[in-house]
């Protein structure tokens, strides 16, 4: 039995201190829709295979991408958007924000920025202080998230990734999974099957707006 993973979920409690964030996304006059975000990419042993994924199921998802591996790698971002995919800012350097000061934080940010052009932003680990997110809110759309995979955990089966997208998956959940290769384990074996679950319940996929 799977019992209640505040991490797998984020309770209203943790929500409350991101005034602005967007966890959950409903859209009243639409169907059942769920939202795919792929977290630290692109790189390329993870991503174009995300890729393929998503191109065989026809449905698209957002990557918020960490400037560094844009910078190494900008022929994956290009690639992400001409398979009509939106992409997010995850900072340049995947910082935690509780533990720099915001004018470092924010300045990480906008270096990312310059290389991803993206006014959608996720947190790396959804840490920031008050101050932080204040100021990113002026500039940038917060996204949260409704529903963490863990896919990242080597504590976890890849059969529990899946489980937590069975459990905690609802109409609008902004779902996070991630394009790396330390996910890359969990991630491969529970993707298509939490596509093809998530199907079979009756959701439909969308991006994210940038």
């Amino acid at each position: 039995m799977l019992y209640y993973d505040p991490i797998a979920r984020p309770p209203r409690l943790y929500r409350i201190f991101f005034p602005g964030g967007v966890w959950r996304l409903k859209r009243p006059a639409a169907g059942k829709t769920v939202f795919l975000t792929f977290d630290d990419g692109p790189v390329p042993e993870e991503t174009p295979w995300v890729l393929d994924t998503l191109d065989r199921y026809g449905i698209k998802a957002t990557f918020f991408m960490v400037g560094d591996n844009v910078r190494r790698y900008p022929g994956l971002l290009e690639e992400v958007r001409r398979r009509g995919h939106s992409v997010g800012n995850h900072t340049m350097h995947h910082l935690q924000g509780i533990h720099h000061t915001a004018p470092y934080y924010l300045a990480d940010v906008a270096e990312a920025h310059e290389l991803i052009g993206s006014r959608l932003f996720r947190p790396p680990h959804g840490l920031l202080k008050p101050a932080q997110s204040s100021r990113l809110r002026k500039h940038y759309r917060l996204i949260m998230y409704d529903l963490v995979t863990r896919d990242y955990s080597s504590s976890l089966t890849p059969e529990q990734v899946l489980e937590r997208v069975c459990r905690y998956a609802r109409n609008g959940s902004i779902i996070v999974f991630h394009d790396s290769i330390k996910a890359s384990p969990r991630m491969r074996w529970a993707l298509p099957r939490a596509i093809e679950w998530l199907m079979q319940q009756g959701y439909e996929f969308d991006r994210l707006p940038e």
